[in-house]
């Protein structure tokens, strides 16, 4: 249960993130009002989830993961390039995600 929070967290927030691109600086009204939403969304479930995890714990997953997602969205969807120091810096955030995880008493 706490990691489906955490995941729909990111979830929205990855959705709420794009939707900000989408909107071109709130001049489309539909996608503007989605950004509200799902980060709406995304913070509830965060601080749902916080009932499960220590705070610095989720939102360096929440965050981490979600940067991961956005560039992903960003190469595929809106021609952003990934060059090799970009490439380097994400893994970064995946070590640090996947070293975080293991620092996790059980």
């Amino acid at each position: 249960m706490k990691w489906l929070l955490l995941f729909l967290a990111i979830l929205f927030e990855v959705v709420g993130t794009t939707m900000m691109k989408l909107s071109n600086g709130f001049a489309k009204p539909i996608y503007s009002v989605f950004i509200f939403v799902c980060y709406l969304g995304s913070l509830s479930l965060l601080t749902m989830s916080l009932k499960y995890f220590q705070v610095s714990i989720a939102y360096a997953i929440w965050s981490g993961i979600g940067i991961i997602f956005i560039v992903i969205i960003g190469h595929l969807f809106f021609n952003e390039n990934i060059d090799f120091k970009k490439a380097l810096f994400i893994m970064l955030i995946v070590i640090g995600i996947v070293g975080i995880n293991l620092s996790i008493k059980h």
